[in-house]
């Protein structure tokens, strides 16, 4: 009573949320989860498929109908495009909870699959792209920054699920300040080394310092969205992080594997095929020809492929989804 388990009250059973279940008959049997499991997905109820189509939108359009993922209702944000919502959630249910289902409807479709263009009129009449009369570019989740790196330069580790957190690389005595018992970091040695950022063992209030770099959630509290900000930290990470290092030079080796006595022009080709996903207009290329040259004369000691390896995994595009 009022807070005090000590005081004598009348036992309180399991039962639905009665501000959401008015109207249901009362239950002859002590409920269990399953039945609050099947309360949730009824026909009679919509909310959870309308909040995990939402939630889903924002995963391949960087915003969902509401952009206020934890908030669906009368104090959240109206949807963009309320019958394409209910659309989208009648047919999740309809499907039998299919999630392949859903995720191939929108990745299908002609609006995910426009192209991301600058569009000055499109911008002056919608901003901020709500009716999504383009794709809207938006750089990747932390982890993923990490993971790109490294499939481009052909690093990235088994698809195995689960398993023991893994260690990426990190600056010595960052943990300095643990104590109770002290812990110390040992980076994990490859394979491990290269599996997916998923995997980044999580230390409460020290989280790993590229993905606070790239505003991981510090998961202190649950976070139903990430803020994304720019930062000269940012480009330091990709530049300088041992990881990044490592896959340049991995990446340059690649190149001359791939495009064995090819000229400078042909390796700079492939390898914005490989980070890109295409060419490289006749500007790039002269700039970044120009920047190999460059190198070779003022400094013959560094490996000019490989700094110019650094300079592609450090483009903006690269980190972003257009």
């Amino acid at each position: 009573t009022r807070g005090n388990w000590m005081t004598p009250a009348d036992e309180v059973g399991p039962a639905y949320p009665g501000f959401l279940s008015k109207g249901m008959p009362a239950s002859e049997k002590r409920l269990t989860r399953l039945d609050l499991a099947e309360w949730l997905v009824s026909d009679e109820n919509p909310l959870p498929a309308r909040h995990f189509s939402n939630r889903l939108w924002k995963q391949f359009f960087g915003k969902g109908f509401s952009n206020i993922l934890d908030d669906l209702g009368n104090q959240g944000e109206w949807p963009s495009h309320p019958e394409l919502i209910d659309w989208l959630a009648a047919e999740f249910r309809d499907s039998g909870w299919d999630v392949k289902h859903v995720v191939r409807l929108i990745v299908t479709s002609e609006t995910y699959c426009q192209i991301a263009a600058e569009n000055e009129e499109l911008g002056e009449l919608d901003p901020a792209n709500r009716l999504l009369s383009e794709q809207s570019p938006r750089r990747l989740d932390a982890e993923f920054v990490r993971d790109n790196a490294l499939a481009i330069a052909g690093m990235l580790g088994d698809d195995g699920i689960g398993g023991p957190p893994i260690q990426p690389y990190q600056p010595e005595d960052y943990w300095a300040n643990l104590n109770f018992p002290e812990r110390k970091y040992q980076a994990s040695a490859a394979p491990d080394q290269y599996r997916r950022g998923l995997y980044t063992r999580w230390q409460r209030t020290f989280v790993h310092p590229m993905l606070a770099a790239f505003d991981a959630p510090s998961r202190e509290e649950c976070s139903a969205d990430r803020f994304q900000s720019n930062s000269p930290q940012q480009a330091l990470v990709l530049l300088n992080d041992p990881t990044f290092v490592e896959a340049a030079k991995v990446l340059a080796s690649r190149l001359e594997k791939e495009v064995p006595g090819g000229s400078d022009a042909e390796k700079i080709k492939r390898a914005y095929l490989l980070a890109l996903s295409r060419e490289p207009t006749a500007k790039e290329l002269e700039k970044l020809m120009a920047f190999l040259e460059k190198l070779r004369k003022e400094d013959p000691t560094v490996d000019p492929m490989e700094q110019l390896c650094r300079v592609v995994l450090n483009l903006h595009e690269t980190i972003t989804r257009f």
